[in-house]
């Protein structure tokens, strides 16, 4: 016996107006989905997810006092951390909204798991990176934050990160994860999604560790496999991929300063989809990439902009927020936009993961008392 497959609702257009098109202050927020609170809440891509799911985000935890701001501005919580969540986790008196959430969701800064960055090299090293402003080291924050999850024990846990971290000698630390959400009391899978496949015109592979807190997950289990195993979550979720040239506009408002004449003379040799090191002599420039007319942009990096294909410019700010499905209207106050979203989750991919945890953990009916009663977990299958 099986639990009902719900699949997930991705690409809900009103009016011919697509979902990665849209404004806070045209939006009803429902908040009959259950409780959510957000660590390495950033500009609140994620928290958008799960508001646009119906879901109520009581509160984030943020070391950046500036994205902190950014945050309170655009959603002013009930309760904000704006700390290492290392001190967050010593407090002694936490809310008791905190102890009976539905999901504890968390982004765990990705540099140091990166494919684009040092990865190894900066394993275990304590120092100022840009997340934060502080001496701090990055690639143990997800053990800190299943010690929090530990601590509060929601229902769900959700930790996102770049999808490198099952790859090579990173994979000590996916397995870590799954070590350390199962001692503290939860059955544990993982998935590897696109946000190219919820309908948002950006491709930006991710991973996502999913804990369900045990006493949750048992009556979900069917005698031979995790029905999670099963549950309709596939790659693909979207039969149409958004290209570029859907979100392309004329003229827009411009984030970034003209190009110098080095960056013409490489963007005009170089073809649409590919990068400027295929045109620089020392094959440099590798990160800078022209965006194909046909395909969704390529992963927008924190630091810096894909170009246009038709005109030698970086892509306009209106195209940056669909391409993150961020709504037009965010007030990112005085940071730049590119950063807040490159260092966010795309809204729309946290609302669709969201949506399909409600239906099948969150909201799950109960289900026959035989299969109530099993309690075996499937093995891990992909690390």
């Amino acid at each position: 016996m099986q639990m009902r497959n719900v699949p997930m609702i991705y690409h809900e257009t009103e009016h011919g107006i697509p979902p990665y098109l849209w404004n806070l202050s045209d939006t009803q927020f429902y908040k009959d989905k259950g409780s959510v609170f957000s660590c390495f809440a950033c500009g609140g891509g994620s928290t958008m997810g799960y508001k646009l799911a119906g879901f109520d985000v009581i509160g984030c935890n943020e070391i950046d006092k500036k994205l902190v701001d950014v945050y309170v501005s655009n959603h002013n919580p009930k309760y904000v951390f704006d700390c290492d969540i290392r001190d967050m986790l010593k407090y002694e008196a936490l809310p008791r909204e905190l102890f009976n959430l539905d999901i504890l969701d968390g982004s765990p800064p990705c540099t140091s798991f990166s494919m684009a960055g040092n990865r190894e090299k900066d394993w275990g090293k304590s120092k100022k990176f840009r997340e934060g402003q502080k001496n701090q080291t990055l690639d143990d924050l997800s053990f800190i934050f299943v010690s929090l999850a530990k601590k509060l024990q929601p229902k769900v846990v959700v930790i996102e990160n770049v999808s490198s971290l099952l790859i090579g000698n990173a994979k000590k630390y996916a397995n870590d994860i799954y070590t350390q959400l199962e001692s503290a009391g939860y059955h544990v899978f993982h998935k590897v999604l696109n946000s190219k496949n919820f309908g948002i015109p950006q491709s930006r592979e991710r991973v996502f560790f999913i804990g369900i807190r045990n006493d949750i997950a048992a009556p979900l289990l069917s005698y031979e496999t995790n029905i999670f195993g099963s549950i309709e979550m596939p790659i693909t979720y979207n039969d149409s991929i958004i290209p570029f040239k859907n979100i392309r506009i004329d003229a827009g408002t411009t984030i970034s300063p003209p190009l110098t004449d080095l960056a013409i003379s490489l963007w005009e040799k170089t073809l649409p989809g590919r990068s400027f090191s295929d045109a620089h002599e020392n094959g440099s420039w590798f990160n800078e990439i022209k965006a194909h007319p046909d395909k969704p942009l390529p992963t927008i990096r924190a630091s810096g902009l894909p170009y246009d294909y038709i005109a030698p410019r970086k892509i306009y700010l209106e195209e940056l927020l669909q391409a993150f499905s961020f709504p037009q209207d965010y007030n990112f106050l005085n940071l730049s936009a590119n950063y807040v979203c490159g260092m966010s989750v795309p809204p729309l991919i946290i609302k669709n993961l969201a949506l399909t945890l409600h239906s099948h953990v969150l909201a799950a009916k109960r289900i026959d008392s035989e299969l109530q009663q099993t309690n075996i977990f499937r093995e891990r299958t992909c690390i």
